[in-house]
């Protein structure tokens, strides 16, 4: 197979394939299954191939670079401009494979698995940092429901839910204040006290 370039269209499941010869002519069109894509990539003599920057982009582009291809991921605003027709998987698979080729696009570069690691830290560090965010809003909400205002931020939070569940003149219905206390909001409450640095 005289195959130099190939587009994919990266999925769960199935994986559009369109590849070209030297010459931009089309050799290869087909789908694969996930335990068939590496496979078939492996029998190709090593070439150029692009796909776009998704989730599990960086895992197929190591997996394919060490079978000896030159792999590089586009971001998808780049690809766009080379389909030609409606968005679908094959479409995308042409335009991507169009896209890897042009000598001035520009690539994202392939991460390790050690910078995948560290990305899933900030991801997840930032998500539980919203999470904390919306729950000390809810609180402060409810709380204000009842006239008990609490400043914003986790600081105040901190140092005011207390003692608002503690003080018993302060007209906070008995069952707000049972809801609050079983919802853990208290003194080690994850959601109000963890750190973010």
């Amino acid at each position: 197979m005289n195959v130099t370039t190939i587009g994919i269209d990266l999925a769960k499941t199935v994986f559009s394939i369109h590849g070209t010869d030297q010459h931009g002519k089309v050799v290869v069109r087909k789908r694969l299954n996930r335990p068939k894509l590496l496979p078939y990539i492996a029998q190709l003599p090593p070439c150029l191939i692009g796909m776009e920057a998704c989730s599990g982009a960086h895992h197929w582009a190591r997996e394919m670079t060490k079978l000896g291809h030159d792999v590089r991921i586009i971001a998808p605003r780049f690809v766009a401009p080379y389909r030609k027709s409606s968005k679908n998987d094959d479409n995308d698979a042409e335009a991507i494979c169009e896209a890897v080729g042009r000598p001035n696009m520009r690539f994202v570069p392939i991460k390790t698995e050690d910078q995948q690691a560290v990305l899933c830290l900030h991801r997840i560090r930032r998500g539980l940092t919203k999470e904390r965010t919306a729950q000390i809003n809810q609180i402060r909400g409810l709380l204000a429901e009842f006239g008990l205002i609490i400043p914003q931020g986790r600081y105040a939070a901190r140092r005011r839910v207390p003692e608002i569940l503690e003080d018993a003149e302060n007209d906070l219905p008995m069952l707000a204040r049972r809801l609050l206390i079983r919802n853990k909001v208290s003194e080690h409450h994850p959601a109000i006290y963890a750190r973010s640095g």
